[in-house]
């Protein structure tokens, strides 16, 4: 008779979804303190978007924005001379 093969053996995919989980457990430990932590993120992206809407995107700070804005899907049109 054959010797039955059910012994368990932790395999690679195991090792991956343990090593990913306790990951997120240690992100929660240290963001628990912050639960508004992406949303507080977000807000401050879009503040600073919109001083340097306020500013013509002249700013060293709003290059980043530069290539996306003057377009018609964007809306919003910014002499590109003031940027020289």
């Amino acid at each position: 008779m054959k010797e039955p093969r059910n012994y368990a053996k932790a395999g690679y995919s195991m090792i991956l979804v343990s090593g990913s989980l306790a990951a997120i457990g240690i992100m929660a430990l240290f963001m628990a303190d912050d639960v508004l932590l992406s949303d507080n993120i977000s807000r401050d992206n879009a503040k600073h978007f919109e001083e340097c809407k306020m500013n013509d995107f002249v700013d060293e700070k709003c290059v980043q924005y530069r290539d996306r804005i003057n377009n018609k899907i964007s809306g919003i049109h910014v002499d590109p001379e003031k940027w020289k």
